[in-house]
């Protein structure tokens, strides 16, 4: 494997082409555009199809004819794009379709800015359209990872018949990194796509749909999803540990490139004798609740310190993780405003000094 120095974006529509992708479809938005730009040009290179739509609405339809064949396709964009594609990404998690949907976050609500932010965390994970369907949804924290975990999401995709969405803020797509890409991609062996539609020459036509007017067969569809979402819990629950050990008195839990400053923050503080720990959640959906409530309810753990760049969104999650066993604390800066390590140290300072004040008091 070679070492390259690439943009996101730009690493991001290659590992796409790595993992086999046939098709993409886009509409542009800061600041995932360089993926399009990129792809505009390697797309025929591979002999795949690239295709700009009129708008979101459009791609996102695109998608769900262009997934109905089988192929690998996917689509990138941004916030409020994502939004317009909610529809759709419904209509393609209940008519069972694979694909990988990448959502470089910029700050919002409305048009917002261009800026990074993670304030799509609910829009991801809770399900941003109608209807009881889940997305299994990957959050890298390095662009070496959204390489490896954009292949993995094609892997993914196929395996549950289920959308998949990567999310990062827009450092990820917009910073530079070193890079490798496999000489040969290998993954595990698939089952074969029986359900898909390319003609109906002898045999029984397909019916690809997410309409169903019985709503007994309605409801059959939604405990088969459901079954799918439980399998995914049981099986995809990916996360990272950092400097975890009996000398943490406070655990961090933090994901994507946010993960990354309070890294720093961590290392800092350790050369001042100050030891913390980091639970990073990789899979945003399934969430890892019981591995953090497992590291939360620890003796040494006194406090719980979320660190997001929103307004607490992921801390929903966490709380419900940790079960009230242990104090959740929340830093966050969203709007597009990037926390600096030095602010994730201060919040840690202070809970050092309550849990001072209250082991004070006790003893008193």
């Amino acid at each position: 494997m070679a070492r390259v120095l690439m943009k996101g974006n730009e690493a991001i529509a290659e590992a796409a082409l790595k993992a086999g992708a046939e098709g993409y479809f886009c509409y542009p938005i800061t600041p995932q555009s360089e993926v399009a730009e990129y792809l505009a040009k390697r797309m025929d290179e591979v002999g795949g199809l690239f295709l700009q739509g009129e708008s979101e609405l459009a791609v996102a339809n695109m998608l769900f004819g262009a997934a109905s064949t089988g192929k690998r396709v996917f689509t990138t964009s941004s916030s409020p794009g994502i939004s317009l594609m909610q529809e759709a990404i419904s209509y393609m998690a209940g008519a069972q379709l694979p694909c990988v949907i990448v959502n470089i976050m910029r700050g919002g609500p409305g048009l917002g800015g261009i800026l990074p932010a993670q304030s799509d965390y609910f829009q991801s994970v809770k399900g941003g359209g109608h209807g009881d369907y889940r997305l299994l949804v990957l959050a890298p924290s390095t662009i070496q990872e959204s390489v490896d975990l954009m292949m993995l999401a094609f892997h993914l995709a196929d395996k549950y018949r289920n959308p998949v969405m990567m999310i990062g803020d827009g450092m990820i797509g917009q910073m530079m990194e070193p890079v490798e890409f496999p000489d040969h991609y290998e993954e595990p062996e698939l089952p074969e796509k029986s359900w898909v539609a390319t003609g109906a020459v002898g045999r029984k036509p397909h019916v690809i749909k997410s309409l169903f007017l019985d709503p007994y067969m309605l409801e059959k569809n939604s405990w088969e999803l459901h079954e799918k979402y439980d399998q995914m819990k049981k099986e995809e629950v990916r996360y990272e540990l950092y400097k975890v050990s009996a000398k943490n008195k406070i655990m961090i839990v933090s994901y994507g490139t946010t993960a990354r400053i309070c890294q720093t923050a961590i290392d800092q503080l350790e050369k001042e004798g100050i030891s913390v720990g980091m639970f990073r959640p990789i899979t945003l959906f399934p969430f890892p609740e019981p591995q953090i409530h497992k590291e939360a309810i620890k003796k040494n753990i006194n406090d719980v310190l979320v660190v997001e760049m929103s307004t607490a969104q992921m801390m929903e999650d966490v709380e419900k993780a940790v079960l009230g066993k242990k104090p959740v604390n929340f830093f966050g800066r969203t709007g597009g405003v990037v926390p600096a390590p030095e602010e994730v140290k201060e919040q840690i300072m202070m809970l050092i000094e309550k849990q001072k004040k209250t082991k004070a008091k006790k003893k008193a």
